[in-house]
């Protein structure tokens, strides 16, 4: 098999959707200037992975079956600070790109943003640009002007990565069982969660956690901070 030339950026993926790998190994491989590096299912398949072949830009998936994607990239980052990597979610760019960035990403992408999006945000890193929209950009440039740097999400700053994910679910009326599904966890460990949810949200009760995650998350679609 011949190797690609290197001139090429090599693109490798880390999601446990397979239609998704696969829809996004096409459209790297379509792309001039890139080639296809490899993809995994999850963190510790692609852990091995990097240090065996490590890819000049890795796209991560926010939600994996055996860790969340951000902790990969803080490890990631800590390991091989020069890998360009990017985030991918189908949740909006307003819950976690500042998240990503703050854990060494280089960008985000929604899971539903059109392929010229990807190709844009592809291009911008391996450039030397932040590939976020440019919403996003002017919010982060705000927030350094009033010398917060990168913010956080409002009263949501306590959560833990995967606690915010947790919140965010629940507001969009997703069970516990569906929860512990949806995370490859316990029932268990996601009443662990929403437990500090409440203790850190100052809130009454499970029921108070979901009430809440439903308003906050109402809120994040009609654009109100």
């Amino acid at each position: 098999m011949s190797q690609p030339s290197p001139s090429l950026f090599r693109v490798a993926l880390v999601d446990d959707h397979t239609f998704m790998r696969e829809g996004l190994k096409l459209l790297i491989e379509s792309l001039d200037g890139f080639a296809f590096a490899w993809m995994a299912e999850s963190a510790a398949k692609a852990m091995r992975l990097v240090e065996s072949d490590a890819p000049d830009v890795l796209l991560v998936d926010i939600s994996l079956p055996d860790r969340g994607g951000l902790d990969l990239v803080k490890d990631l980052h800590v390991l091989r600070p020069d890998l360009l990597m990017l985030v991918i979610s189908m949740h909006d760019e307003n819950l976690y790109a500042q998240r990503a960035l703050r854990a060494g990403a280089r960008g985000y992408l929604s899971k539903d943003s059109p392929h010229s999006e990807y190709e844009r945000v592809l291009r911008r890193v391996v450039t030397g640009g932040v590939g976020v929209t440019d919403a996003m950009s002017e919010r982060i440039l705000m927030n350094f002007a009033g010398g917060s740097g990168l913010s956080q999400v409002g009263e949501l700053d306590a959560l833990s990565d995967r606690e915010l994910e947790v919140f965010h679910l629940l507001g969009e009326g997703k069970s516990t069982t569906e929860l512990a599904h949806s995370f490859g966890i316990s029932p268990k460990t996601v009443d662990v969660h929403k437990m500090n949810i409440k203790t850190k949200l100052r809130l009454e009760d499970g029921a108070a956690v979901t009430r809440r995650a439903i308003q906050w998350t109402e809120s994040q679609r009609r654009g109100v901070q």
